[in-house]
C-alpha cells in the first residue's frame, strides 16, 4: 500500500540517479566544448607571455632570449636606476614618480571634466552638439594627438598656439616639452583632452539612467540642484565612477605612444619618461630583454591591485545599480 503524498507536492517518477548524473556529465562536456576557444586564447595570448615575461626577468634576455639566470639582479639594478626611481632628493623623480603623477593628475581631472561636461550638458538645448565635440579627440590616434600637441606646445609662436598667445599678450615663449618643470604637465593636460570624452559618455549615459521620478520627487521636497547632486545623483554615479577611473588607471600603466612621440627620448634628462616608456627603451633600444621584463613585471603588479579593486566593487552589494 503506497503512502499518500503530502498536500501540495507534485507526485510523478523521479529522475533515477544514474541518468541524472548522465546528464550533468553531458551538459559539462557541452560547456567545456564551447570555453575550449576562449580558454585558448587565454592561454596563449596571456597565461603563456605573462609565465615566460616572468621568466624572463630572472634572465639576462639578450635578444630576448633565456641566456643567462641572474635571479634578482634585473629588480635589484632597476630600483637603483635613478631615471626610474631616484629617491635622493625631495620631491623625488624618476618614471615610477611620473606614473604616479599620471595616476593622480591624469584621473582626477578626466573625472573631473568629463562628470562636469555630462551634468552641464544636460541642462542646454545643444546638448547632443557639445558632446559630440567633446567626444571627437577620442576618435583621434595617440600619434595623431601627440603630433597636433607638439604643434601647439612648440617654442616658435609662428607654429605653436599656445606660445603665439603668450607672444601677443607680450610675454616670452615658453618651451613646454623642452622644460623639465612643465613637460609632464603638458602632456598630462593634451591627454586628458584626448580621453575626457569617455569618462563624459559613460556617465552622460548613467545620469540619463537614473528615475526622473526621484529627481522631481526631490525637487518637490525642496532640495537644491546641488543637493540633488550630491545626495542622490553621485551615490547613484559609484559604480560608472567606479568603472570609468579603473580604465584611465589602466591607460596610465600602459601608457607609452604618446609621450613616445611628443618627447623623443624621454624628454629633457629622461624628465617625461613612465613605466611603459622604460620597458620599450631598454628592451628594444638597449637590447635588455630580462631588464625591460622586470619593468613589465612591476608594471603587472601595479595593474593587478586595480584589477581586483574593480572586481570587488562589482561584487559588492553596498554598490547602488
Amino acid at each position: 500500500m503506497s503512502t499518500p503524498s503530502a498536500p501540495g507536492s507534485v507526485v510523478g517518477p523521479a529522475t533515477p540517479p544514474s541518468r541524472l548524473g548522465d546528464m550533468t556529465r553531458r551538459g559539462g562536456w557541452q560547456a567545456s566544448f564551447f570555453m575550449l576557444p576562449a580558454l585558448v586564447l587565454l592561454v596563449v595570448f596571456l597565461i603563456y607571455p605573462t609565465i615566460w615575461t616572468i621568466l624572463l626577468s630572472f634572465n639576462s634576455g639578450r635578444g630576448l632570449q633565456f641566456r643567462e639566470w641572474v635571479g634578482f639582479a634585473n629588480y635589484e639594478r632597476l630600483f637603483e636606476d635613478k631615471r626610474f626611481l631616484d629617491l635622493s632628493n625631495f620631491p623625488p623623480t624618476g618614471a615610477l614618480v611620473n606614473n604616479v603623477l599620471w595616476l593622480v593628475l591624469y584621473t582626477g581631472l578626466c573625472l573631473l571634466f568629463g562628470l562636469l561636461i555630462a551634468v552641464l550638458a544636460t541642462r542646454v538645448r545643444y546638448e547632443t552638439v557639445i558632446k559630440a565635440i567633446v567626444f571627437v579627440p577620442m576618435a583621434i590616434a595617440a600619434t595623431a594627438v601627440a603630433l597636433i600637441w607638439k604643434f601647439v606646445y612648440s617654442p616658435d609662436p609662428d607654429t605653436g598656439v599656445l606660445n603665439a598667445i603668450i607672444g601677443g599678450l607680450g610675454g616670452n615663449p615658453i618651451p613646454w616639452l623642452g622644460r623639465e618643470s612643465t613637460v609632464n604637465y603638458a602632456l598630462i593636460f593634451a591627454n586628458v583632452w584626448a580621453s575626457a570624452g569617455f569618462a563624459m559618455v559613460v556617465l552622460s549615459a548613467a545620469l540619463k539612467g537614473i528615475s526622473q521620478e526621484v529627481i522631481e520627487a526631490a525637487r518637490t521636497d525642496g532640495a537644491t540642484e546641488r543637493q540633488i547632486f550630491r545626495r542622490i545623483q553621485l551615490p547613484l554615479l559609484s559604480l560608472p565612477i567606479a568603472v570609468v577611473t579603473v580604465w584611465l588607471m589602466i591607460n596610465v600603466i600602459k601608457l607609452f605612444d604618446l609621450i613616445y612621440i611628443a618627447t623623443p627620448g624621454g624628454g629633457p634628462n629622461g624628465k617625461s619618461e613612465v613605466i611603459a616608456f622604460t620597458m620599450y627603451n631598454q628592451t628594444f633600444e638597449g637590447g635588455k630583454g630580462g631588464y625591460g621584463a622586470a619593468v613589465a613585471v612591476i608594471m603587472l603588479l601595479l595593474i593587478v591591485p586595480i584589477m581586483g579593486f574593480n572586481i570587488k566593487r562589482f561584487r559588492s552589494e553596498a554598490v547602488v545599480q
